[in-house]
């Protein structure tokens, strides 16, 4: 047992468990959004399709929050944006719960999925900040699996503090947003590396062409920069010219293809919550044996996550991904021959499995393919994939499913295992930009920056 705990979360430095700690206690504690639909009809008169609207404006809220987070992670550090975001968020919450008019609400809605959203790209780039690369799958492992059991937690809890008083489900939820607040800015500290100097950075030219070619063959073509012998420079260090970082990262063709691959996963998973619910009771399946098919997946999550690391050690990233999208396009593809419940519950194990697989080499390719200088950014376009997902799945998939009927499930199944078969392609390419990026001195050093991708200007 005690090899086991030092193989699965051992090492890892005391910062990571602080920001773990925070992630925990503010899942337990983010349950007032989920009942947000409830809410608003049951107590504030609104109708489904106002309430749909509303619930609607958190998510845009949390697409824009997500990219804001990024820029702000990177630019104004870490731990400003967990602090100040989470503060704006229980801010939100209080005034939320007492505010009567459905135009304000909605307004709120947007506001507090910006704040809800804005910590995400920052967590995970103090987390690769302060965890050794070596170590860096079981920190993310650690993470998907404190994120599933602080959700599992927060709906329990949210269903006993709905039947008492809505008041309380969002005041609750402010509190434990406020401890998360004060334990990141009581033990967190700011993990950005900065520069002296003012100083903007930019991802050269080979690195969105690939890494197939060497890091510093794009800075010398005519034009791309200027010299430059101040602090933090070496001298006749050729420089480039400011490029906004989400540019650089929409226009990074390695990462985007990643991304892609992650956005089809999204879609596959929120099918869970968007689709399945709709072909459950099509085939005359209750209400309660859609949560027995959610709480199975969440289980499941929250005993075997913390195997998984062990699972795949020594296996290729790219590989790992293929096999778990592809049991995830499995998964999916056999509710088409669905009709009872213990399909759904098979089929549930599968799909689960391949998502738990999934979450460690994820977020550490993602981790991977990002320049220092713009991890957050980084982080933030590929957090994008999942509010996305959210909106394409059912608004999508609710058309696919009435017209097609099982045929959504067999096009689901056939879309993971395109994207099973983009991994196996795309690995390749990824691991030579990820030896671009390791490669040379120390990452503190001028060249060491212009290796990984990012000089200063």
């Amino acid at each position: 047992m005690r090899r086991w705990l030092g193989e699965t979360a051992g090492g890892l430095p005391a910062t990571y468990w602080y920001l773990w700690t925070g992630l925990l206690i503010n899942r337990v504690g983010a349950f007032a959004m989920l009942f947000l639909s409830l809410y608003l009809t049951g107590s504030r008169g609104a109708s489904a399709g106002l309430a749909g609207l509303v619930v609607g404006a958190y998510g845009a809220g949390g697409a824009v929050g997500v990219l804001l987070g990024g820029v702000l992670a990177d630019g104004w550090g870490r731990r400003a944006t967990l602090v100040w975001s989470h503060l704006a968020a229980a801010l939100g919450m209080l005034v939320l719960a007492f505010t009567t008019n459905l135009a304000a609400i909605a307004v709120l809605a947007g506001l507090i999925g910006i704040v809800h959203s804005m910590p995400g790209p920052a967590f995970v780039a103090a987390i690769i900040d302060v965890v050794p690369e070596e170590r860096r799958s079981r920190a993310f492992n650690l993470q998907f699996w404190a994120f599933n059991l602080g959700m599992a937690a927060a709906s329990f809890l949210a269903g006993l503090l709905a039947e008492t008083s809505f008041l309380a489900l969002f005041l609750v939820d402010a509190g434990a947003t406020l401890i998360t607040t004060g334990l990141i800015a009581w033990k967190v500290p700011e993990t950005l590396r900065r520069t002296r100097g003012p100083i903007a950075w930019k991802v050269p030219e080979t690195l969105r062409r690939g890494a197939g070619r060497g890091a510093g063959a794009g800075t010398q073509r005519r034009g791309a920069g200027r010299r430059a012998t101040g602090p933090g420079t070496g001298a006749g260090q050729v420089l480039q010219r400011r490029q906004p970082g989400l540019v650089t990262a929409l226009t990074d063709r390695t990462f985007m293809v990643f991304v892609g691959l992650t956005f089809v996963l999204a879609v596959l998973t929120t099918q869970t919550s968007t689709i399945m619910p709709l072909a459950m009771r099509a085939d005359g399946l209750s209400t309660a044996s859609y949560g027995v098919v959610v709480a199975l997946g969440g289980a499941l999550i929250v005993l075997g996550q913390l195997f998984v690391p062990r699972l795949i050690d020594g296996y290729r990233k790219h590989l790992v991904l293929a096999v778990s999208t592809g049991l995830l396009a499995v998964g999916f593809g056999a509710l088409a021959f669905a009709d009872l419940l213990p399909v759904y519950l098979v089929a549930a194990v599968i799909w689960t499995v391949g998502s738990m697989l999934a979450a460690p080499p994820n977020a550490e390719i993602n981790a991977e393919l990002a320049p220092a200088v713009l991890r957050a950014r980084y982080q933030s376009v590929f957090y994008l994939t999942f509010p996305a997902a959210a909106f394409v799945a059912p608004a999508l998939g609710g058309v696919s499913l009435q017209y097609l009927g099982d045929w959504h499930w067999i096009i689901a199944g056939a879309l993971g295992l395109a994207a099973a078969l983009g991994h196996l392609l795309a690995g390749p390419a990824r691991e030579r930009r990820v030896a671009v990026l390791r490669a040379g001195t120390p990452p503190t050093s001028p060249a060491a920056l212009t290796t990984a991708g990012a000089v200063p200007e």
